[in-house]
């Protein structure tokens, strides 16, 4: 297993007969299937990655071939900076909408591309840092609750943008959101995990209906020629900005390397830092021609544990096909007809899913929210980015997202370090904040638990004095329901 995993790049072994994955087996990324099965299963993850991949460029104005085009290049580059080990389709990242949406309505779009190339020069400058200094002071520094945290933010903070393309078209909105909600639970497999993309197409075709959508720039586009290419202009003040994207980014990367660890069973941890530079790179390509930043997919990891094919071939022909696709102008341009009813309905669902992808980290990490370190440290940058602050100090200017992220960092170190030199971090802070539930099962609060006082009845025992009679108590040790019950007050 170890040396089908290690084969040589355009190499791939093939897996059995190639026709078949028994059961607990999986293909690795140094093997294959049939070239016919292969193929297929890399036009699986086009789809997968189609929806997602496309609404990031109608969502920010961005062209959709460009981007396109450039999704299909970091993926060949992710695969060759990684040699193969970790299957992945680079697609558009939802972490930069919101700083792409800020810069472009003020200073122009040019210089939200100029932020993206900053975004992925500083990306990939942690990917060798991760790569000589191991991942270990990633998770010092964004520990599960600031990760967390700042994801939510991110896509919270979109929720305005969303409300004001539901505005434009009430009922095409609905439609689009009801039918990725109904698709997701009504078809299993694939087309389950597509829900996004059909909801989209059935909110479009109900947009056409009413006559939502213009196509004369479909007719007029060419069939073939280069994507739209637009050079970057770089502006210091909207550094602030796109800079904390880097977190959510490096969270996605370490997370897909993880996860495909996982699942394969192989040792992936010397990739992370090829991986992060390999995003990082393919990001800046993308900015410096007019596309928008990428990512790891979260859509092709779904794909990949349906199939149980894990082969980088695969994910080559995937390139391939989202190439070609990025060559036919007039794809583009309907691509591009998708009306502001359609966008919104998708934006309402995609932007709570980032929101709440934040919130999964929490559960999955069981982030204690007793704990007022991490209660303080998500309630502030939640508030921050959702109200999307705003600090503008010498002409930069900090936004939501910036200010939110910033604040989690910030708030958390600070908190735990004067925390555990005062001993107060597991004293409650407020009734939020206080343990409940399978909270006082841990470790910490068991240890606290001692043996209950005797009980000594006084008076008449009405309780009005202040006494409560021994009857009347021991209930609450043992966890009966009645009051007469005779019992003792020492629960032992």
């Amino acid at each position: 297993m170890e040396m089908s995993s290690k084969t040589s790049l355009f190499k791939w072994q093939l897996h059995a007969d190639g026709k078949r994955v028994e059961p607990g087996e999986v293909v690795l990324p140094g093997e294959r299937l049939s070239w016919g099965r292969t193929t297929g299963i890399g036009f699986q993850h086009v789809v997968a990655m189609f929806g997602a991949t496309f609404l990031v460029p109608l969502l920010t104005g961005f062209p959709p071939n460009t981007t396109l085009f450039f999704t299909a290049i970091g993926t060949v580059l992710f695969f060759l900076i990684t040699a193969g080990r970790i299957p992945s389709y680079l697609g558009s990242s939802f972490a930069l909408i919101a700083p792409i949406l800020a810069v472009s309505s003020t200073l122009g779009p040019q210089y939200a591309l100029g932020g993206i190339v900053a975004t992925g020069a500083v990306l990939a400058a942690v990917g060798v840092v991760v790569h000589f200094a191991g991942a270990r002071w990633i998770d010092a520094v964004m520990p599960p609750v600031v990760t967390g945290a700042i994801v939510a933010l991110i896509g919270f903070n979109l929720a305005p943008a969303a409300w004001n393309w539901v505005k434009e078209a009430g009922l095409t909105a609905t439609i689009t959101i009801a039918s990725i909600i109904l698709i997701t639970v009504l078809f299993r497999g694939i087309l389950g995990r597509l829900s996004i993309l059909f909801g989209v197409l059935i909110g479009y075709v109900a947009a056409v209906v009413q006559g939502e959508v213009n196509f004369e720039a479909v007719s007029e586009a060419a069939w073939f020629g280069l994507p739209e290419f637009h050079a970057p202009a770089f502006d210091p003040s909207v550094l602030g900005l796109f800079i904390p994207v880097v977190f959510v980014l490096v969270a996605e990367n370490v997370g897909h390397v993880k996860s495909v660890a996982a699942m394969t069973g192989e040792n992936l941890d010397d990739m992370t830092g090829r991986a992060l530079f390999a995003d990082g790179i393919s990001t800046m390509l993308a900015g410096a021609g007019g596309g928008s930043g990428t990512t790891t997919y979260a859509e092709n990891i779904g794909v990949m544990a349906a199939t149980r094919v894990y082969s980088s071939a695969a994910y080559l022909i995937a390139a391939g096909a989202a190439f070609a696709l990025s060559l036919m102008p007039k794809f583009g341009a309907l691509i591009a007809t998708v009306p502001a009813g359609v966008l919104g309905g998708a934006a309402t669902v995609l932007y709570g899913m980032i929101g709440l992808l934040g919130v999964r980290i929490w559960v999955q990490n069981r982030v204690d929210f007793s704990n007022p370190v991490n209660l303080n440290t998500a309630a502030v940058a939640l508030i921050v980015g959702i109200a999307n602050f705003t600090w503008a100090p010498g002409g930069m200017v900090f936004e939501g997202i910036a200010l939110g992220s910033g604040s989690a960092i910030v708030i958390y170190h600070v908190m735990r370090g004067i925390s555990k030199a005062r001993g107060t971090h597991l004293e409650a802070a407020t009734p939020a904040s206080a343990p409940s539930g399978s909270e006082l099962e841990s470790k910490a609060y068991r240890g606290r638990h001692r043996k209950a006082p005797e009980v000594v009845a006084v008076g008449v025992g009405d309780g009005l004095d202040g006494s409560f009679p021994v009857d009347d108590i021991s209930h609450m040790w043992d966890g009966s329901p009645e009051a007469d019950g005779g019992g003792t007050a020492d629960p032992s």
